[in-house]
């Protein structure tokens, strides 16, 4: 079962990880085009100042047109983040934003590129078992040629991201692993993993240069007879 912390923004179990989310990383949010209609309606619920909703009064003003409400423009970007990126993330809250500036006015038809980038991270403090992550996010406005125009948006903020469950590490051996041959080649004689006779005091590293993984709750070795010390007889 997937556990909360290995769950994705969107519920679905998670493929990326606050490890993975590495400073300098981009990620391409796709292109959103700026539907009219819906803009215009969430002005009319939420922002509804005349040259967001008034498109004859917006016509003949500075604006030229209707233009969308920068919290409209800023939901666009919201969900390009779950989309492309949150939906893959063990994404957790986030505390904050630094930074969320409108550059240019946004129309209907506009077609934006979005994409965030990874600015730095770090374990977080006041949640362990997450990190904190700063990152960049960018509107830009495309030209008919798909090259950028201009940039709408930006805006700065931090997000928690889960770290890898230790489970979930693809480099971690599986201490459970049956014997692929199907039997323990030193079974029958104890002595043969260690000819020596002599018990090691520490654990040493492994094949792979990592400290040897102890199974939790396990207890003592037990050791055969014939590789203590000899047992002195008693007088007669």
């Amino acid at each position: 079962m997937t556990t909360p912390d290995a769950r994705s923004g969107t519920g679905q179990p998670a493929e990326l990880f606050f490890e993975d989310l590495v400073p300098g990383l981009t990620v391409d949010l796709g292109v959103v085009t700026v539907d009219g209609d819906e803009m215009v309606a969430f002005a009319r619920r939420f922002d509804p100042q005349w040259y967001h909703v008034d498109a004859e009064l917006a016509g003949a003003s500075r604006h030229g047109g209707l233009i969308a409400s920068g919290f409209y423009t800023v939901s666009l970007f919201m969900r390009a983040y779950v989309d492309h990126l949150l939906s893959r993330a063990a994404a957790d809250a986030s505390p904050g934003l630094e930074e969320l500036r409108w550059l240019a006015p946004v129309r209907a038809g506009d077609r934006l590129a979005v994409r965030v980038d990874v600015m730095g991270a770090r374990p977080s403090t006041a949640r362990p078992g997450l990190g904190t992550v700063s990152l960049t996010g960018t509107m830009l406005r495309l030209g008919p040629d798909d090259r950028p125009e201009q940039e709408v948006l930006r805006t700065r903020f931090r997000g928690w991201f889960a770290v890898r469950p230790a489970d979930d590490d693809p480099t971690e051996p599986d201490p459970t692993a049956a014997d692929p041959a199907g039997a323990d080649p030193t079974a029958a004689d104890p002595t043969a993993a260690n000819p020596t006779g002599v018990e090691p005091t520490g654990s040493g590293p492994s094949d792979d240069g990592r400290p040897a993984r102890v199974p939790p709750n396990a207890g003592p070795a037990e050791t055969s007879p014939g590789n203590g010390p000899p047992r002195a007889e008693p007088p007669t």
